[in-house]
């Protein structure tokens, strides 16, 4: 039994930074891990992190596009906070040593980003992700966080009596030994879950595991249908090309060699917002200007030299992963799923109101600064303000109302290592590996939930869903070791994306309009009066599946917000 003030799953910018309010404040911090620290998949973003730094800027503009941005489904006071401390987030981050990209002045870089009224994006080339990544973990070393790198989250534990979060029970990958730990507070940074998708940008680690087991412990998750497909991933693996590429002045063209954003957004053009970049783009390629299923995205006129300079990464990605040097050729692209708006319900501070001592924070939360479609470069500035806000109010909340101890019940512990010796004890006869539930289950959800939505294709999804389920049920392990049982553990992951799966197609189907990036083809208009509402997704054990309930988006009256016709 490891004992703690404050428990972190997931060692991302929302948790290193979290741990950093937690350990200066005096109290015993552990990170827990199912990765390195610096193998987090905050370490792939590339493109930039918004604030309004520069004097020219203020942060009522940044908050005015987010809320237009998240097709008015943003709740405003988070957005509000979110847009307020950004500044000093980023700031935060320079004087630790952030090696951000800088301009002949010595101030911070920034540049254009889509939907944005002004170029606020502060940038370390293309690999900014990294650059912040790397100081919050030298932060953590600096200042004696306790890390438990390689721990795999299986359980977020309940004292039954209070029915408050008591802590964590996880597996030692190395070792297999299976543990558990208390605390008076926990916070879920572990990400999302775009590896439920295909064709998707992110890490093999982005599986939702703490979205779906604080789901399963009482803590409901939020607008799951809301899946953001990125414009520029690469045709072949999905891999981001970055929008900070666009920021640099790179065009979109189809397979005729001529732009075509001008018809979809005639001011923005390929610096609209995310979701009106991809569905154009499925436009060109459904018409017919499309290549083996890809457009195309020229950055040849912007020179060897600043491609050189300030797009270094994504012309390797380019070279090793499609054989095209941008330099002399276009990359060929098309949108794939990047990001999950979808996350644990929680207040504008990141607690959850269902599940006392239960917090969240980045992408595993839904605060919600994103609504429908997150603006580029929100997400790495979500993972910094709010890891710092929510760790604030984490160390309020044990020195007030959760300053005892919540009793942990060993039975938990044993249950966990039943079901885990269950599993590895199943017969391969009659029974069906992991890879093939997922490979089905993933490609179906590109074929029927992706950028374009109807009932029929979603009833597909449906089908798929439960098939999958089943099919889980009948799921067996070919590794029955204890060490670096990666068999066992991407099984494991499987059970969490499918959780996942059924609500987000349980929320696309219920959910009877298009906002940002859920576009139903038969509800082709947003309806704010009877969808101005966040879906919240509840796990039913008795029923072994998704209950749906809605909650009003919070609003703050500021009649700037007031929903209006989004256009770019």
């Amino acid at each position: 039994m490891h004992k703690h003030d404050m428990l972190i799953v997931g060692a991302g910018l929302a948790g290193l930074r979290a741990a950093f309010e937690g350990i200066t404040a005096g109290l015993s911090v552990a990170v827990i891990t199912k990765v390195h620290p610096l193998r987090s998949h905050s370490c792939a973003a590339q493109g930039g992190v918004n604030a309004a730094i520069n004097k020219q800027d203020n942060w009522e503009d940044h908050a005015y596009d987010t809320v237009k941005g998240s097709d008015y489904l943003g709740d405003q006071d988070s957005i509000d906070i979110m847009c307020k401390e950004a500044p000093q987030a980023v700031l935060d981050l320079d004087d630790m040593g952030c090696p951000f990209s800088r301009e002949d002045d010595g101030s911070i870089a920034q540049r254009a980003f889509g939907g944005a009224s002004f170029p606020r994006t502060a940038y370390a080339a293309d690999r900014t992700g990294h650059a912040m990544l790397h100081t919050l973990w030298e932060q953590s070393i600096k200042n004696g966080v306790q890390v438990f790198d390689e721990y795999h989250l299986l359980e977020i534990t309940v004292d039954k009596k209070s029915g408050r979060a008591s802590g964590a029970i996880a597996v030692n990958i190395a070792t297999g030994k299976i543990e558990q730990f208390a605390s008076k507070s926990i916070l879920i940074a572990t990400g999302g879950y775009g590896r439920l998708f295909h064709s998707n940008t992110n890490a093999m680690i982005n599986t939702g595991d703490g979205i779906a087991l604080a789901m399963k412990a009482g803590a409901p998750a939020a607008d799951l249908e809301f899946v953001q497909f990125h414009p520029t991933g690469l045709k072949s693996s999905g891999i981001l090309i970055s929008e900070g590429v666009r920021g640099e002045g790179a065009y979109l063209i189809g397979k005729d060699g001529k732009r075509f954003m001008q018809k979809y957004a005639p001011n923005k053009l390929e610096l609209a917002s995310r979701d009106v970049v991809s569905r154009s783009e499925m436009m060109e390629i459904m018409n017919g200007n499309g290549e083996d299923g890809a457009i195309f995205l020229d950055v040849r006129h912007l020179g060897k030299e600043l491609i050189l300079e300030r797009l270094p990464q994504i012309r390797q990605l380019s070279i090793d992963f499609e054989g095209v040097d941008p330099i002399d050729a276009p990359i060929p692209v098309k949108p794939t799923c990047h990001y999950t708006m979808g996350g644990i319900r929680t207040d504008k501070l990141g607690m959850s109101n269902y599940l006392p001592g239960l917090f969240a924070a980045g992408e595993a939360a839904c605060v919600s600064v994103h609504g429908s479609n997150r603006l580029g470069a929100n997400s790495l500035l979500e993972g910094i303000v709010f890891g710092k806000i929510t760790g604030k109010e984490m160390v309020r909340y044990m020195t007030e109302e959760g300053k005892a101890q919540p009793a942990t019940d060993t039975s938990d512990l044993a249950n966990v290592q039943r079901d885990v010796a269950n599993l590895k004890a199943r017969k391969k006869e009659g029974g069906v590996r992991a890879h093939d539930i997922r490979e089905k289950l993933t490609k179906d959800l590109d074929m029927y939930c992706n950028v374009f939505r109807e009932e029929k294709t979603l009833l597909k999804a449906r089908k798929s869903v439960e098939k999958a389920k089943s099919d889980f049920e009948k799921v067996y392990v070919d590794d029955k070791a204890d060490e670096f049982n990666t068999d066992l553990l991407t099984t494991i992951e499987l059970g969490n994306l499918i959780i996942l799966a059924e609500g987000t197609v349980e929320s696309a189907i219920a959910r009877k309009e298009s906002r940002g990036a859920h576009t139903r083809e038969e509800y082709p208009d947003r309806d704010d009066e009877n969808w101005m509402k966040h879906s919240i997704a509840s796990w039913n054990h008795n029923k072994n599946g998704i209950e749906l309930d809605y909650e009003e988006v919070r609003t703050t009256g500021n009649p700037k917000y007031a929903p209006a016709v989004r256009s770019y």
